[in-house]
C-alpha cells in the first residue's frame, strides 16, 4: 500500500524535493554521464520553452520529445525522462518562446544492467583503462564521481560513488563512451559504468522526524520473496536498509554472506528483496524514510478450528466476526498512520534537516 500512495504522489505532480537540483556550470550547456533506468529531470526555467532532441542514432532535430511515453514535459520547468533508456543518449535542447537556446544538455544514459560493482573492504578493483582503436588512439577509462555521503552516522556504514565509461583522444577533451561513439556500433567488455564502495564511519548531526511512513507486507509460499522499494531513494543518493535493527550492507552481498535478502544494484538499493520475515528500515541521506513490517500469519488458528469442529464451530464464527471487525479497524489505523508519514516526509522533502548541505549536482530521482 506505501508503494502504491508514493507511485501515485511523484506521478501526479512531480515535486522539486523528488530530485536533487543542478544547473549547468555556463548555464548554456552540459555534458553528462547518467545511469539507465534511474530518473532524471532536465530544468529549463523559461516561460514558453520548447523541447527538441537529437538522439545519437537519427539524423535531425525532432519536435516529437513528448511522444516518448516515459518523457514528460513540464511546462516552464522542464523535462522528465522515467527509467531512460541507453538508446535515448543523445542531446536535449531547450529554446525559449522567441528561439533562442536556454540550454542544451548531452547526455549518455549508460546501461545500469551492465553495472560493475566492487568494494575496497573486500579488495576487488576496479576496471582498468584500455586502449580503443576507431582511426585514432582513444583509451577508455572510468571517470569517478565524489563519494556520496555516508549512509549510516554513530557507527559502521558504507558509502557509494559512481564511475562512467570515458574516452580520450591525445589533445581532446574526454567524452562519455556512447556520445562520443555516435552511431558507431563497438562493443567492449571494458565499456561499462562502475559504482564503488567503501566502509565509513561519521557522527550523526541530523534531526530525526517523528513522522514515518510504514507499510506491511507478506511473503506467500507462492513468491517465495517479496521486493520493498525505499521512498526518496535513488542510486544518487545513500541508502541504509536494515533488518530487525541489523544493518545490511553491500559487502555482506557482494561476499555471498548474506543471502535472506538483495539490495538491487540498478537502483543503488532503493528496492530490496526480502526471502524472510523482519521488520525492515529504510534510511535515505541517514534520515528514517520507512519502515516494514511483517505481516501476522493468522491461518493457524482458523485451520486449528476447522480440526476441532462441532461445538466450536459457531463459537469460531462468532470469533471470526470480532476477528474482522479489528482487522478493519487496523486497516484504518494503518492507512491513517501513511498519510501522516507522507505528510512527515514531505515536510523534510521542504525543511532539510540541519547540517544538510543543499547544493546538489543533479536533478535526479
Amino acid at each position: 500500500m506505501l508503494t502504491t500512495l508514493w507511485l501515485l504522489l511523484s506521478f501526479a505532480v512531480p515535486l522539486p524535493g523528488f530530485y536533487v537540483s543542478f544547473s549547468c556550470p555556463n548555464e548554456k550547456q552540459c555534458q553528462r554521464a547518467l545511469l539507465s533506468d534511474n530518473d532524471v529531470f532536465l530544468p529549463c526555467n523559461s516561460s514558453g520553452s520548447q523541447w527538441y532532441f537529437f538522439l545519437q542514432d537519427g539524423t535531425s532535430w525532432s519536435h516529437t520529445l513528448s511522444s516518448a511515453s516515459n518523457i514528460e514535459i513540464i511546462p516552464d520547468s522542464g523535462v522528465l525522462i522515467r527509467s531512460p533508456l541507453p538508446s535515448q543518449t543523445g542531446f536535449y535542447h531547450c529554446q525559449d518562446k522567441d528561439g533562442l537556446q536556454v540550454v542544451q544538455y548531452e547526455i549518455d544514459f549508460q546501461d545500469v544492467s551492465t553495472l560493475h560493482i566492487t568494494h575496497k573492504g573486500l579488495g576487488q578493483k576496479p576496471l582498468r583503462n584500455e586502449s580503443l582503436s576507431l582511426g585514432g588512439k582513444g583509451i577508455v577509462f572510468t571517470r569517478w564521481e565524489p563519494w556520496q555521503d555516508c549512509n549510516r552516522c554513530g557507527g559502521l556504514g558504507e558509502r557509494k560513488r559512481l564511475g562512467y565509461c570515458y574516452i580520450e583522444e591525445p589533445l581532446q577533451e574526454p567524452m562519455p563512451c556512447w556520445l562520443y561513439l555516435g552511431g558507431r556500433k563497438v562493443w567492449s567488455s571494458r565499456m561499462r559504468p562502475e559504482m564503488q564502495v567503501d566502509a565509513c564511519h561519521v557522527p550523526c548531526t541530523a534531526l530525526t522526524s517523528d513522522y514515518v511512513p510504514f507499510d506491511n507486507f507478506e511473503i506467500t509460499e507462492e513468491s517465495g520473496s517479496v521486493w520493498l522499494t525505499c521512498p526518496l531513494g535513488s542510486v544518487y543518493r545513500p541508502i541504509l536498509w536494515e533488518a530487525d535493527n541489523i544493518p545490511l550492507t553491500w559487502q555482506s552481498q557482494l561476499s555471498s554472506q548474506d543471502l535472506d535478502t538483495i539490495l538491487e544494484p540498478s537502483n543503488g538499493g532503493k528496492q530490496l528483496r526480502v526471502f524472510q520475515p523482519a521488520i525492515y528500515k529504510c534510511f535515505v541521506q541517514q534520515e528514517l524514510m520507512a519502515r516494514f513490517n511483517p505481516v501476522p500469519f493468522l491461518g493457524t488458528a482458523e485451520t486449528l478450528r476447522e480440526e476441532e469442529g462441532g461445538p466450536h464451530r459457531g463459537k469460531g464464527k462468532t470469533q471470526e466476526g470480532k476477528a474482522s471487525s479489528i482487522l478493519k479497524g487496523l486497516k484504518l489505523l494503518l492507512l491513517l498512520g501513511m498519510v501522516l508519514g507522507l505528510l512527515g516526509v514531505l515536510l523534510k522533502i521542504f525543511h532539510p534537516s540541519q547540517g544538510k548541505s543543499s547544493d546538489q549536482v543533479l536533478l535526479v530521482k
